[in-house]
């Protein structure tokens, strides 16, 4: 099969069978037989024939990608098992959102940069979503539920939202004892309408909706929310990657022992995606192996709270 597709894309980049068969030294029966076989393979055919130069169908066309692809993997494959002693060395994007890249992409980055000296790499930090198929990125952080299914994922670690709070706050405000007293607490929320998935959601709370919290603060950036929760004006419920530190450090307090409302089938969770085809696959992997000993399993930032007494 993989001979076919080689002969194929050389086929498609030739425009005839007979320049084709020259470039891979081979006799035109031999390609004929080949294309002959696919489309048998297949079910369809991949050419319209009888003309000067052969022209894709619309099925041709679709498996072009995807014969493409399935060959650049394998030779990127073959480059790292032949390469695998050697000095890594070239250049990889990577593009991650703002706050999660600052806080435990660049981290990674550098040490990684530190481990392979010859490596370089294009670090993007942004919240805008990357088109992959335009933006020329080996290496994308994602961070919820995954909709594009041409993307090769790989799960980094959950995504797990807190209900936190500081103690000047629960000591002027008294500590919820259930998720449904936070509609009588100052909530900080995300300014954005309509709430965002996830946000302040609980299974078997509301019917699946988020809680109708309130407060006097709204904004759009998850970091000014924590800083505004860390000074006492309010109660967050903002990723554990986010809170975490502040969790150790004592400058907040989880308001909840289990962890409501994460515990479900499909949830959210942090991803690095690449398009196949579209990215240096040798070196994306080379930086998923080093991120995902960065991160952990479970994730450093989701390590156990120290107890209190």
């Amino acid at each position: 099969m993989l001979k076919d597709l080689e002969v194929f894309v050389a086929v498609v980049e030739a425009g005839n069978f007979s320049t084709a068969a020259r470039e891979l030294d081979v006799a035109v029966s031999s390609v004929t037989r080949r294309i002959d076989g696919l489309e048998a393979e297949l079910g369809r055919p991949l050419f319209r024939r009888g003309t000067r130069r052969l022209v894709l169908t619309d099925a041709g066309q679709h498996f072009l990608g995807t014969a493409r692809n399935v060959l650049l993997e394998l030779t990127e494959a073959r480059d790292f098992l032949s390469s695998s002693d050697a000095e890594p060395r070239g250049v990889l994007t990577i593009a991650a959102p703002s706050a999660f890249g600052r806080r435990h992409i660049a981290p990674a980055v550098r040490s990684f940069l530190m481990k392979y000296p010859h490596m370089k790499v294009d670090l993007q930090l942004s919240d805008k979503v990357i088109d992959l198929s335009v933006e020329r990125v080996d290496l994308a952080i994602r961070i919820g539920r995954l909709t594009d299914g041409d993307l090769v994922a790989t799960r980094l670690a959950p995504l797990r939202r807190l209900v936190c709070a500081a103690p000047a706050y629960l000591e002027k405000a008294g500590r919820p004892g259930t998720l449904r007293e936070l509609v009588d607490h100052e909530c900080l929320t995300v300014s954005s309408k309509p709430t965002p998935p996830g946000w302040w959601t609980f299974p078997g709370l509301n019917r699946g909706a988020p809680l109708p919290v309130s407060g006097r603060l709204q904004c759009d950036d998850t970091e000014t929310l924590l800083d505004a929760a860390v000074a006492g004006l309010g109660v967050v419920h903002l990723a554990s990657w986010l809170v975490g530190d502040c969790l150790h450090e004592g400058r907040l307090v989880s308001l909840f022992s289990s962890d409501d409302g994460n515990a479900v089938k499909d949830a959210p969770a942090i991803y690095a995606v690449r398009l196949p085809g579209r990215s240096h696959v040798t070196r994306a992997r080379l930086f998923l192996e080093h991120i995902r000993g960065h991160i952990g399993d479970p994730p450093y930032w989701d390590r156990p709270l120290p107890r209190c007494a």
